[in-house]
């Protein structure tokens, strides 16, 4: 079945980077755009960056422009998302999604704490 686990999340200070994985399983990776979803403490969970299939077209919501870079290794079946300069507003939960077989998957999500 499919599996989406992330991983990489942690404590970091303003101004810092950090670089979250996402490891797939159960279907074929290099064919399937994916995409980075963060959700706050009581918000809406939010698209931030969207990969095609072969890395080739990327997209990001506007407050990380410049600042994150989503990527993958389809031969790992590995998705990334490195951030750097991270602010407080960062703070939240992040994960990755799949859309198969037309219904989305997630994987349980990975912390990220920005706070001095």
């Amino acid at each position: 079945q499919v599996q989406l686990v992330e991983s990489g999340g942690g404590l970091v200070q303003p101004g810092g980077s950090l670089r979250l994985s996402c490891s797939a399983s159960g279907f074929i990776f290099s064919v399937y755009h994916m995409s980075w979803y963060r959700q706050a403490p009581g918000k809406e969970r939010e698209l931030i960056a969207s990969i095609g299939h072969s890395g080739g077209y990327a997209d990001y919501m506007d407050s990380v422009k410049g600042r994150f870079t989503i990527s993958r290794d389809n031969p790992k079946r590995t998705l990334y998302l490195q951030m750097n300069s991270l602010k407080a507003e960062d703070t939240a939960v992040y994960f990755c999604k799949v859309t198969y077989g037309h219904r989305d998957y997630w994987g349980p999500g990975t912390q990220v704490t920005v706070s001095s």
